[in-house]
């Protein structure tokens, strides 16, 4: 029997990449990102499911290689471009598309002999301030770029919101304002908007937008939940019931005795655990979804197993079907109540966790 096991479901995956690309123009090409084996979705299945995607962006050239041996062939975008010289030769041998955001990298660009011209993205700070471009710096970049003779069409210009999950920000359209004035000059394709960027800042979309957390179904804002904007889970995690056990009232649960009962009632045991992933700081009350009805994580989770309250009038079964999140219990609840967010929950799920892929 499989217990800890997280269910994708492809279609759902690919009603949110239509969904997404209806908010943009239809010339504005969809790129889906990959990152991070497809935010713990599995980049290869996620790949193989999206063949009308303009292109995929990853992190790191581990990433795109992976995809490259898979046969996957749309274009590739390495949004934190490549490290060495090596990984650069690599990149134009796969016909990869890297990003330059800092001097080092242009002068390997330059520096490093090449098979083949390659796609060349320049990264611009326009206000997150963690990688890119000054604006002083531009031109210069392009210059030495264009003057290298390596580069295939024309330079692409990339940057990143740092508040665009926030509708309210003042930072987002200042952002927007210094990419439009620092790229306007060029004719190359322009990418800024995230998925907060495609669902709240639609003048952001420019030629390109990158669909991350969305596409799989969650919401960038901390406050909603992705069927706030017609979006459904991809994952859903979920195991069984290893045990249903009468719990006295006054009995404490778990490791720590942090939850007591104050009732007669049944304790279920589902096998799932730290171990699987799941938080352990998933407090008391975190709820999970069981034949038809929402019951609270009661105890502690342990590395194995979590406890719930299933109630005294019970009548649950071992063996039976449990949801920790997907489309009864929004991971972005899950991911409050643990004081975190959901990007983290769904990448940190571990190999025990069978990965079960349905309507392929």
């Amino acid at each position: 029997m499989i217990t800890a096991e997280a269910v994708i479901d492809l279609n759902a995956l690919r009603n949110n990449f239509a969904l997404l690309k209806s908010h943009c123009d239809s010339d504005t090409k969809v790129i889906a990102v990959l990152k991070g084996d497809a935010y713990g979705h599995n980049a290869i299945q996620v790949a193989r499911a999206l063949p009308n995607a303009d292109m995929f962006a990853v992190s790191r050239i581990e990433e795109a290689i992976e995809l490259r041996s898979a046969d996957i062939l749309q274009p590739i975008l390495l949004l934190e471009g490549c490290f060495c010289p090596e990984d650069l030769q690599l990149a134009a041998q796969l016909s990869l598309h890297t990003t330059i955001h800092c001097i080092e990298q242009l002068q390997d660009f330059e520096q490093t002999p090449l098979t083949q011209h390659t796609s060349v993205w320049l990264k611009l700070d326009t206000g997150m301030h963690r990688l890119g471009v000054q604006a002083d710096e531009i031109n210069t970049y392009v210059t030495r770029l264009e003057k290298s003779g390596k580069i295939a069409g024309n330079i692409g210009f990339i940057s990143h919101f740092s508040c665009a999950d926030i509708p309210s920000s003042h930072t987002t359209p200042a952002q927007l304002e210094r990419f439009k004035t620092q790229t306007q000059a060029y004719q190359g394709m322009k990418t800024l908007a995230n998925s907060a960027g495609i669902l709240y800042w639609p003048e952001s979309h420019f030629d390109a937008v990158r669909a991350g957390i969305a596409l799989y179904g969650i919401a960038p804002n901390v406050d909603e939940i992705g069927q706030h904007h017609h979006l459904t889970p991809v994952m859903t995690l979920q195991s069984r019931l290893i045990a249903v056990r009468r719990h006295q009232a006054n009995q404490p649960v778990g490791y720590g005795e942090n939850w007591t009962s104050d009732r007669e009632t049944y304790i279920g045991v589902i096998a799932m655990g730290y171990g699987d992933g799941y938080p352990r700081s998933a407090p008391n009350g975190t709820p999970v979804y069981i034949n038809g009805r929402i019951v609270p994580i009661s105890g502690r989770i342990s590395m194995d197993m979590i406890t719930v309250d299933l109630g005294p009038d019970a009548t649950d079964q071992v063996g039976d079907c449990v949801e920790l999140w997907g489309q009864h219990v929004p991971i972005e609840q899950v991911a409050k109540l643990v004081g975190t967010i959901p990007y983290e929950l769904v990448i940190q799920l571990t190999r025990r966790v069978a990965r079960t892929f349905i309507n392929e």
